[in-house]
């Protein structure tokens, strides 16, 4: 499905929810990865233990998906370690959409009981704190 297709619909729904864009791109993170990914591609979890580590492993399960889906184009991301409880990570995609990736990594907080906060520090960069 094109992209442009998938953020009309969002935005339609969060347009008629009264949400905002982010809590609208929060609840798409909630209920990709604790709902709909955690029963889909319930492999991926397997060997991770925490929300660090699950969010260090997106590129790789990003770069395995490319392999196995023809034409998949999934975002990729470069992640550093600022310090134990500190990532700063780097979204690069075409699709502009990082408000999304934001709210996953709030739902990937969520699925291992941690809390996570993300600041946006521009279209690229995401700093993620834990604890």
């Amino acid at each position: 499905m094109d992209d442009g297709v998938i953020q009309e619909v969002l935005k339609n729904i969060g347009e008629v929810l009264q949400l905002s864009p982010q809590q609208t791109s929060d609840a798409f993170g909630d209920y990709w990865v604790n709902t709909y990914a955690a029963k889909h591609y319930k492999s991926y979890y397997y060997g991770i233990n925490s929300a660090k580590a699950m969010i260090m492993k997106i590129d790789s399960i990003h770069e395995q998906v490319t392999k196995i889906i023809p034409n998949a184009r999934p975002p990729r991301f470069d992640v550093e370690e600022i310090d134990e409880h500190t990532l700063k990570a780097r979204y690069k995609s075409h699709r502009k959409m990082i408000d999304f990736y934001i709210g996953l990594v709030k739902g990937v907080g969520k699925f291992f009981k941690t809390p996570v906060q993300v600041k946006k520090l521009s279209e690229e960069y995401v700093e993620i704190r834990f604890g």
